[in-house]
């Protein structure tokens, strides 16, 4: 998996009473894009993530 800073995530809710959680990567602390990600949520609430099966990189487009 590779990320870059900027570019939003979906973390896909497992059931249909938990959403979709997005947000957008301010840090790639791993080699090369890879992971563990700051992200900043939509909420506001901000985390160190690691991805699963249920994660979704949204890469921005550079210009």
């Amino acid at each position: 998996m590779h990320a870059t800073i900027g570019d939003r995530i979906v973390i896909r809710g497992k059931t249909v009473e938990r959403p979709d959680r997005r947000g957008e990567i301010l840090e790639v602390r791993g080699i090369d894009g890879g992971p563990p990600y700051l992200v900043a949520f939509d909420d506001r609430h901000e985390s160190i993530v690691y991805p699963g099966a249920d994660f979704v990189i949204e890469h921005t487009e550079s210009v």
